[in-house]
């Protein structure tokens, strides 16, 4: 009869899995010049496994230095099998702006969905927010590389 309970114990563990990975909502769409057949969609727990990593620095959106963590623009780049040089990036509003592909190696440019431990909600830019090191790179502080930072950004496509 153990052998029954543990059997019927791992099938549950198994639907439980599969049903967490549905429910979890797709945040992030690439497309463009990647590898593959037509764009490839993320969710958070499919970003954090490309690799969490932390910048923490100020913004001219917050009172405070932040940290934030997130996956590096480049290595989610690298996932997909990018081609292009440019990104244009279009937040839920459909604010769009592009970065250009140099940025991400230069600067070490970071697709955030923490700040300061607590996923980043809608109301607080999120659920992703591309973020530049703007107190490690001071040359960075500018309305051009401001422009860059999208919050809500919800689509990527390579160029």
């Amino acid at each position: 009869m153990s052998f029954l309970r543990l059997l019927l114990s791992i099938a549950a563990g198994v639907w439980l899995l599969a049903a967490a990975h549905a429910a979890s909502p797709v945040v992030l769409t690439v497309e463009g010049s990647i590898e593959g057949n037509g764009p490839r969609d993320f969710t958070i727990a499919e970003l954090e496994a490309i690799g969490v990593t932390a910048v923490t620095t100020s913004t001219p959106w917050h009172d405070k230095v932040v940290t934030f963590e997130g996956v590096l623009l480049s290595d989610l780049l690298q996932r997909v099998g990018s081609k292009g040089t440019m990104i244009e990036g279009v937040a839920l509003n459909n604010f769009y702006a592009e970065i250009p592909v140099s940025d991400l190696a230069a600067y070490g440019v970071l697709l955030a969905f923490k700040a300061d431990g607590a996923y980043l909600g809608v109301r607080d830019k999120g659920p992703l927010f591309v973020i530049y090191p703007f107190d490690r790179f001071p040359e960075l502080r500018n309305e051009l590389f401001y422009s860059r930072s999208i919050w809500q950004l919800r689509r990527i496509k390579l160029k």
